[in-house]
């Protein structure tokens, strides 16, 4: 467990409590414990005094030499313990309460990319590209290109990034496999959905039309009214095998104006064996246009070359993403009882680290 990460979570939900919105669903039992505890106090104090006044009375006879000492000047802080306990019940009565609320709009930044990944499955994917980490050795590119989606998928959900992730299939067709979300179980779900032989002979888009997978993208940043936010970026992974640069009538750059405009980088790994710069067709097309949104084409040829690039992505990939956050019926509990117990431990760290807390001045 990450104790730094616990405490700074703790304080950050300290930091959101409204005590205006507070509910209280269990506000009898509170009460109730205040009560009894209230109670039994009073009892230890009668009988205290009780027993005090029923011992006689003694005389002890100093020294006249012991009147020269001087009162220890740390009388004034010796029942601190005590107040640290005593400061902790009025939290621990209100964590006891149940507290929670019921409509909580939260503005909440964090590090991390609203990613779209695609995944290009296109027929011109079956052209081998061998990888052994990866694990998809003397396999299609199309195998090698999900077994990379994933592991880049894996290194972002390793790292101490909260990345927003959508996975989008592509042929001369494009599909939104997953919208976006932090349920990163959801994500590599969907990969590991499409990562067969008997799904990709179901996908019914043959062609390789880079521009439309793109336009759609576009459309899924718009939908989530995300286009205009900062922190948004494309990964995708295709055999760039692909000329077509118009879409229902519309230019590649007509196409991309509102990636350009809102600076939404594309980060293209380009996977064909053996395939340096400019050894394929496309890659001056491309090239040019996935530059130009402030990303970078990667002509990837090897496993090793996808690892780099990965890795490159991975750092080039930063920033926050700023969200409004709404949670119905949020418990109140945890910060209220760390409180508490933070209090109490506080006490009783200095009764048994402090010998001054623990005898009479």
């Amino acid at each position: 467990m990450d104790v730094a990460a616990y405490l700074r979570e703790l304080l950050t939900e300290w930091g959101r409590l409204r005590w205006n919105e507070l509910v209280f669903d269990r506000r009898e039992v509170a009460i109730l414990a205040a009560i009894v505890g209230l109670t039994l106090a009073l009892i230890a104090l009668m009988t205290g005094a009780l027993r005090g006044s029923r011992r006689q009375p003694g005389r002890v006879a100093l020294p006249a030499m012991l009147v020269t000492f001087r009162r220890s000047g740390f009388r004034a802080v010796r029942h601190l313990p005590i107040v640290f306990v005593v400061a902790g019940l009025p939290f621990f009565l209100l964590a006891l309460a149940d507290p929670f609320t019921r409509l909580t709009r939260e503005e909440v930044s964090y590090p991390g990319r609203r990613l779209a990944v695609f995944v290009d499955a296109s027929g011109s994917m079956t052209e081998s590209f061998k990888t052994t980490k990866l694990g998809a050795k003397d396999s299609p590119a199309f195998f090698s290109a999900v077994s990379a989606a994933e592991h880049f998928i894996r290194m972002r959900m390793q790292s101490r990034y909260r990345d927003l992730i959508a996975l989008i299939e592509f042929g001369d067709e494009a599909y939104v496999v997953t919208p976006f979300t932090t349920d990163y179980e959801n994500i590599l779900l969907s990969i590991s959905l499409i990562n067969t032989w008997e799904e990709w002979a179901r996908f019914n888009a043959p062609g390789t039309v880079i521009i439309n997978a793109l336009n759609v993208a576009v459309g899924l940043f718009r939908s989530f009214d995300f286009l205009e936010a900062n922190g948004n970026a494309m990964v995708l992974f295709s055999d760039g095998d692909d000329t077509q640069v118009r879409l229902e009538g519309r230019s590649l750059d007509e196409i991309l104006a509102d990636v350009y405009r809102y600076r939404i980088p594309v980060y293209m790994l380009r996977m064909q064996a053996d395939k340096e710069l400019g050894e394929v067709l496309p890659d001056e097309i491309w090239k040019a246009a996935i530059e130009k949104t402030g990303g970078k084409f990667y002509p990837v040829a090897n496993e090793a070359a996808i690892f780099q690039a990965m890795e490159e992505i991975d750092r080039l990939a930063t920033g926050r993403i700023d969200v409004t956050r709404y949670t119905v019926n949020r418990p109140q509990f945890s910060p209220l009882a760390a409180a508490a117990f933070g209090l109490w431990a506080v006490a009783l760290a200095l009764r048994l680290m402090v010998p001054s807390f623990s005898k009479f001045p």
